[in-house]
């Protein structure tokens, strides 16, 4: 059965975070992303989510280059291809180089959309099989200690599983000491933000002794050499994150030992298909997985609970609910965790319906191509 796409949509929206958000890179709380919506000749209508941020600092793609690439590059190929399954549009796609959350974004979309035509949840049309997911919550950068120990008793009340904190130099091995001396028993993680060199190997040595489930990419973001070098040097099990942007980034980073931990992000990695396959690989190596996440709004957010419900997503990801960084989400229900835990949605597609009037309140722009 062909997926017939009669025309496309991309939604510009901004929407202002709870709380600012810091990390290694840079602060923010105002977010401007867009809604994909795939729609066929039958009036379904399938949504995903660029996350690209709108300057280029966690990856060389931004809002303004994702436009760019899905409008001129893009859906050009969608309009000249017939599409009988969501995989082949990675495989459609691989002459434009990089220019992942581009992809991923128009990708998602259409697994929404084929989902919604067989009459099956996103989560099922993977290949998913958990009724539940286990979630962390990532904490960026505070202006003190207090602070972060206030956020992280906040988080231990709601029940989240796993503990991530924000570090860069001037904040790192002080700081979850102090955070280990409150709380020695939580799943407790650090996570980089490539601020670290191999200059820093005898530092790094120090977060030995914190007892973390891992440090998440310490090093260049597109590094694998010297984190296969770090890793040797380290008991702490070392995450990449920012280096890898494929299967074969994957395959690689597990040969030469540069990791023990995968953090697969659907945008970063150029959609659901590419992450599958990562997975599967993961899988067949022993090594988990979890996923991350990238300020997502419910639909982003709704993909990444799909994501989760694959067998090697043994580790809590950072798919916290909605009310943890939105004060209005643009779906409904939004995305709830529970005791650290979300449930799985049944429904047809990412399983979350779209709350027209907080798209038309947050939306600042929009565009329709024609099939």
């Amino acid at each position: 059965m062909t997926i017939s796409i009669k025309e496309i949509k991309l939604h510009l929206l901004k929407m202002t975070l709870n709380n600012p958000f810091t990390t290694s890179f840079g602060t923010f709380q105002e977010k401007e992303f867009f809604i994909t919506e795939s729609i066929d000749s039958d009036g379904n209508r399938g949504f995903g989510e660029s996350v690209a941020f709108p300057i280029p600092w966690y990856s060389e793609e931004s809002l303004k280059t994702n436009l760019h690439m899905i409008e001129d590059f893009l859906i050009p190929i969608l309009k000249r291809n017939e599409i009988q399954h969501p995989d082949e549009v990675t495989d459609l796609f691989k002459p434009i180089k990089r220019n992942n959350m581009a992809k991923s974004a128009l990708e998602g979309s259409i697994w929404d959309l084929y989902a919604k035509q067989n009459k099956m949840s996103l989560a099922k049309a993977l290949g998913g099989t958990k009724e539940k997911i286990e979630v962390g919550i990532s904490i960026g950068i505070k202006s003190s200690i207090e602070e972060l120990l206030s956020d992280i008793e906040t988080a231990l009340i709601d029940g989240y599983k796993r503990i991530k904190i924000k570090i860069k130099p001037g904040w790192d091995v002080d700081v979850l000491q102090q955070v280990r001396q409150h709380f020695p028993n939580i799943d407790l993680m650090a996570d980089a933000n490539s601020a670290y060199t191999l200059n820093d190997i005898s530092h790094l040595k120090k977060l030995d002794n914190l007892d973390l489930i891992m440090i998440e990419q310490p090093l260049a973001h597109d590094d694998i050499i010297d984190h296969a070098t770090l890793q040797k040097e380290v008991k702490t099990p070392i995450c990449l994150d920012e280096s890898i942007h494929s299967l074969e980034d994957a395959r690689k980073a597990i040969e030469l030992g540069s990791c023990q931990i995968i953090n697969i992000k659907i945008g970063r990695v150029g959609g659901l298909t590419e992450s599958k396959r990562i997975h599967d690989l993961c899988k067949e190596k022993n090594i988990p997985v979890w996923c991350g996440g990238m300020l997502e709004s419910g639909v982003g957010r709704a993909h990444n609970v799909a994501l989760t419900t694959l067998s090697q997503f043994i580790l809590p990801g950072d798919t916290a609910g909605s009310a943890q960084y939105w004060s209005k989400d643009i779906i409904t229900p939004e995305v709830i965790s529970k005791n650290g835990e979300i449930s799985v949605p049944n429904e047809i597609g990412i399983g979350y319906d779209i709350d027209e009037e907080a798209l038309n309140e947050y939306k600042i722009d929009s565009k329709i191509f024609k099939f």
